[in-house]
């Protein structure tokens, strides 16, 4: 039966050794680790962190060796009747949760476990349940989210109910107790409730937390996959604990509350590290909170992984082999122009050359290259930064931001002698981006001379590949995906939005990237260097092969990754 007959006496590292996943030495200097550290880490996360194996290899052995299947519980809905066998302490202590009943035997629970070789979890399950243990393998990470989604908000409204009891226990007996001894008595259930909103917006995908305040309550909502969803409500009570915890572990005056700050913090959510930036912003109903989550190594990725198609990722290849220029990458905020950055900056980073970067603020830090932070206190503007930068003999600069027409004349005129400058702006197309330089007061003829490329991008949500639909397109739809005059049926996928594991609901399930690369050549340079308009450099790249974001959309939705809805949403039609 499988998982059922288990032996009391195989071990983890025993387990991996037989399966040739790992050596004898590698295993013992795992075991001194996890003996050192004092820490209480299973061998597996050891090995894990160590960079022995993989998640994925520590699956694909277990299951082989205990003749076991692997579950992904995303794709799985789990009934109520089976989330109240246990509680959620149980399942967070052992790493397992259980999925489902055995369709053989209704007495059989399958369980999803990280380590199903745990036989203490297996005979505590198995008595606290009255069934018998089906094991099924799956990731740590697989099943804090499962957790997350089934008792997350249960365990944060208990927080945040022990939190209310107190204070109002606190106001009975101290009625006149000053504010510093309430955020003291308080903090223990008010630190767990910030680190369970922030793992839960981790396990959800999230990018943004908001914490805003109302009359009589606190919203939390989310931003997944870049909309924003409520995530939980609290009473108001809780606010201003809330806000004071922020401010403490982002290095912000607890005692300021008129004026807007911004900070940042670190958290470590599934042995994965995030950074934490945190503003601050006084509203009617008191502050609101903005914490942009940011995975450390989620901004360095390979080129191949962001989206590019094949023909745009050979134009981004070329512009990179540029010993010289400005490349420019533009977008609004939150379109992953930092990504791109970052990806390309990786791509660069080779022993023989010199990069520094200027940012505010720094998103990731990135080994052998030099990356400066912008302070405006200590007068250490982008300005200021790049003419010390350029005293520092880099061969490649990295720019966050041009937000000023000094800021421009100084990255254009490191392009021209001998530089390779890479920054983003905020403009709506990559023509927009040429006219955008020349109403800061940059030369024409200078612009022209220095720029290689531009790479306008945004980001496409995903349909969801498990509750996506699939429909013939209207006339509507044809109008927007420029098929108005096509008799032949066209297929196209839409959102469901009904009630799905998978995508929470929403519809979508992650995003993509969409381009519009436009390389400046000598035809370009020249319209560029008589002042022609954004319209008429599109046009000539138009001409010469150039896809604007609109097409590439397009292309998408035919293609039955997104939808015509995101086309809209995400692009515009001149």
């Amino acid at each position: 039966m499988n998982g059922l007959g288990y032996s009391r006496k195989k071990r983890l590292g025993d387990l991996l050794i037989e399966a040739g996943v790992i050596s004898q030495e590698q295993l013992k200097a795992a075991l001194e680790e996890q003996k050192s550290s004092k820490s209480g880490k299973k061998l597996g996360s050891v090995l894990i962190d160590l960079g022995i194996v993989t998640e994925g290899q520590i699956i694909e052995a277990l299951k082989a060796q205990l003749k076991i299947d692997s579950i992904e519980l995303s794709g799985i809905r789990i009934s109520e009747e089976i989330t109240k066998l246990t509680d959620e302490q149980l399942l967070r202590k052992y790493n397992l949760i259980p999925f489902g009943f055995s369709e053989r035997n209704p007495n059989i629970l399958k369980v999803a476990m990280a380590d199903p070789l745990d036989i203490r979890a297996i005979d505590d399950l198995s008595i606290i349940t009255g069934f018998q243990v089906e094991r099924y393998v799956t990731s740590v990470s697989d099943i804090a989210a499962a957790i997350d989604r089934y008792y997350g908000n249960v365990e944060a409204l208990r927080v945040a109910e022990q939190f209310t009891r107190e204070r109002e226990e606190q106001y009975r007996a101290k009625a006149a107790a000053e504010e510093a001894n309430e955020e003291s008595l308080t903090q223990a259930p008010i630190v767990k409730l910030v680190k369970q909103i922030i793992e839960q917006a981790v396990h959800k995908r999230t990018s943004d937390i908001h914490i805003e305040p109302m009359e009589e309550q606190v919203r939390i909502r989310f931003r997944v996959d870049g909309v924003l969803h409520e995530a939980m409500r609290h009473d108001i009570n809780i606010h201003s604990a809330l806000i004071a915890r922020l401010k403490i572990v982002s290095g912000l005056d607890i005692s300021e509350k008129r004026k807007p700050q911004d900070g940042r913090a670190t958290s470590i959510v599934d042995r994965q590290e995030y950074d934490i930036r945190v503003s601050i912003l006084p509203t009617v109903y008191g502050e609101k909170a903005v914490l942009r989550l940011t995975q450390k190594k989620g901004l360095t990725r390979d080129k191949r992984n962001l989206g590019f198609p094949d023909e745009e990722l050979e134009k981004f290849d070329k512009l990179l082999e540029h010993p010289n220029g400005l490349i420019l990458v533009t977008g609004p905020t939150g379109s992953g122009k930092s990504t791109t950055l970052y990806t390309a900056l990786s791509e660069l980073n080779v022993e023989g050359v010199n990069i520094i970067t200027v940012e505010d603020p720094v998103e990731a830090n990135l080994n052998g290259i030099n990356q400066v932070q912008v302070n405006e206190k200590a007068g250490l503007t982008f300005r200021s930064a790049l003419r010390s930068i350029l005293r520092q003999d880099p061969d490649i600069i990295m720019i966050g931001e041009i937000r000023d027409r000094e800021t421009a004349e100084i990255a254009v005129k490191a392009s021209i002698t001998g530089h390779l400058v890479v920054s983003t702006l905020h403009t709506n197309s990559a023509a927009g981006t040429i006219t955008r330089l020349a109403d800061m007061g940059v030369e024409k003829y200078l612009i022209a001379d220095s720029t290689v490329g531009v790479i306008a991008q945004r980001l496409l949500r995903r349909v969801c590949p498990v509750c996506g639909i699939e429909k013939e397109a209207d006339e509507f739809e044809k109008e927007i995906l420029g098929k108005a005059n096509e008799s032949k049926k066209i297929m196209i996928k839409e959102a469901s939005h009904r009630e799905c594991v998978r995508c929470g609901g929403t519809g979508y399930f992650g995003r993509i990237g969409v381009y519009e690369i436009m390389p400046v050549t000598p035809k370009l340079k020249t319209a560029i260097s008589r002042g022609e308009g954004a319209d008429a450099i599109e046009e000539i790249s138009l001409e010469e092969g150039m896809k604007t974001l609109r097409m590439g959309a397009i292309d998408y939705a035919l293609q039955g990754l997104t939808t015509v809805e995101e086309v809209k949403r995400v692009t515009y039609d001149n």
